[in-house]
């Protein structure tokens, strides 16, 4: 009798294709470039949109009479190259305006030396002057007194008084002139008139309108 074994049934093994790692980052590594590129598109508009728009250029606007800057309590002195005093300015307030490029003193003392050492005294409740400080409106109380002594060709000058509620003196060569009412004392001389233009370097005053004259005996 005869036995036969029983059958073993075929084993068959199949591969599957699994997940790969090498495979995965070789597929990477290849749109990794393009990814990179992506990015960085994205941070510079990122940037781009954030970053504010340059402002335009602002048109310059014409300077206005407000005032650009003020002093106030202020004494200011100027001095001539070799260390000597020529000018001293007093005020309670000074403004600057920079359209007239003029500047403003309240009740304004000025203290001026001539080549000679004479001394002027200028006085006014409002004083103006432009910018090179070579013309001065004195209003209200203005008065300018210029001490008595010699000139440069050696003469002797008697003291010189102007008063009234408006003068404008000019320096180098001195002028002074109203259209008002004015008072000119000049030694022990008084004249009163409605119009004065006084010439320093000719020492020539007109004056004109309703003109009454004191003169003190020789």
């Amino acid at each position: 009798m005869s036995t036969t074994a029983p059958s073993v049934p075929e084993l068959r093994v199949l591969r599957r294709s699994g997940f790969s790692p090498s495979r995965f980052w070789d597929q990477i590594s290849i749109y990794l470039p393009v990814l990179i590129m992506g990015l960085l598109a994205l941070a510079s508009y990122w940037l781009l949109a954030s970053t504010p728009e340059p402002e335009l250029p602002v048109a310059a606007r014409p300077p206005t009479h407000e005032p650009d800057y003020f002093m106030r309590r202020f004494s200011v002195k100027v001095f001539d190259p070799v260390g000597a005093l020529t000018t001293e300015v007093y005020g309670v307030e000074a403004r600057h305006h920079p359209d007239t490029d003029t500047i403003e003193i309240d009740e304004a003392r000025i203290r001026s030396y001539n080549p000679q050492r004479l001394l002027t005294v200028a006085t006014a409740e409002k004083v103006t002057s432009n910018g090179d400080s070579t013309v001065f409106v004195l209003e209200g109380n203005a008065s300018v007194v210029r001490q008595a002594g010699r000139n440069a060709a050696g003469e002797l000058q008697p003291r010189m008084e102007f008063h009234g509620e408006y003068l404008r003196i000019t320096l180098d060569p001195e002028h002074v002139e109203s259209d008002r009412p004015v008072l000119l004392i000049r030694g022990r001389d008084q004249i009163t008139a409605d119009v004065l233009d006084y010439r320093g370097d000719s020492r020539v005053a007109v004056l004109s309108g309703r003109v009454r004259a004191q003169l003190a005996p020789r």
